[in-house]
């Protein structure tokens, strides 16, 4: 916008942020230049305490917030003595952990991979939390491992991938079950979730 290079850039900033285009992110700059200084600086703090505290917990590298003591950095599941230690559940990104977290079912502990393996996007193992995935199964004794990662052809062949890992470690290896959405109608389901929904049937209890 001519004349207005500050808010020009703010625009170009959060459109870089997913789902937010150009015309969102300038809606967002005028929501803020009306509620004046005080949400903007508001804003600026929080985003200042993103950058300067919040960090990988050294465990399961879920993110966890830096505090003024000493030592490792452990999120709120590591640092939980009542969380289910015997039970870990892989996943590929913290948002992946709150989704399950929300859902309110698992109650055992995390390990996050850090994205997914794409060959074509240069993105091999060593690139992944699997060292320190490796170090822990055969360290902790883990009774399950569950594999959430997602439904894609990427997700597919790094739970291919982090099974082929823990075989030797863990006794029971679990795959999130994949299928129909609540609601769903079936002739507007893609042919990978019906395939799966097929493959991963179960008795129908009356």
């Amino acid at each position: 916008m001519k004349g207005l290079p500050s808010l020009e850039r703010a625009v170009v900033v959060l459109s870089r942020f997913p789902g937010v285009g150009p015309k969102s992110a300038r809606r967002m700059v005028h929501h803020l230049l009306r509620r004046g200084h005080g949400e903007t600086g508001e804003l600026i703090e929080a985003l200042e305490g993103v950058r300067d505290r919040i960090r990988g917990c050294a465990c399961c590298h879920n993110l966890a917030e830096e505090d003024s003591g000493a030592g490792e950095i452990l999120c709120w599941i590591c640092e939980d003595p009542l969380r289910d230690r015997s039970r870990l559940c892989v996943v590929e990104e913290p948002s992946d952990l709150l989704a399950i977290e929300k859902a309110g079912l698992f109650k055992g502990m995390y390990h996050v991979l850090g994205g997914r393996l794409s060959p074509l996007d240069g993105v091999g193992p060593d690139a992944l939390n699997l060292a320190s995935l490796e170090s822990r199964l055969a360290g902790e004794g883990f009774a399950e491992l569950i594999v959430a990662t997602n439904s894609t052809v990427e997700g597919e062949a790094t739970a291919h991938f982090v099974a082929r890992l823990a075989e030797p470690f863990v006794p029971c290896i679990t795959r999130l079950a994949h299928g129909l959405p609540m609601g769903g109608e079936l002739e507007y389901i893609d042919e990978s979730t019906l395939y799966q929904a097929i493959v991963g049937r179960r008795n129908f209890k009356i």
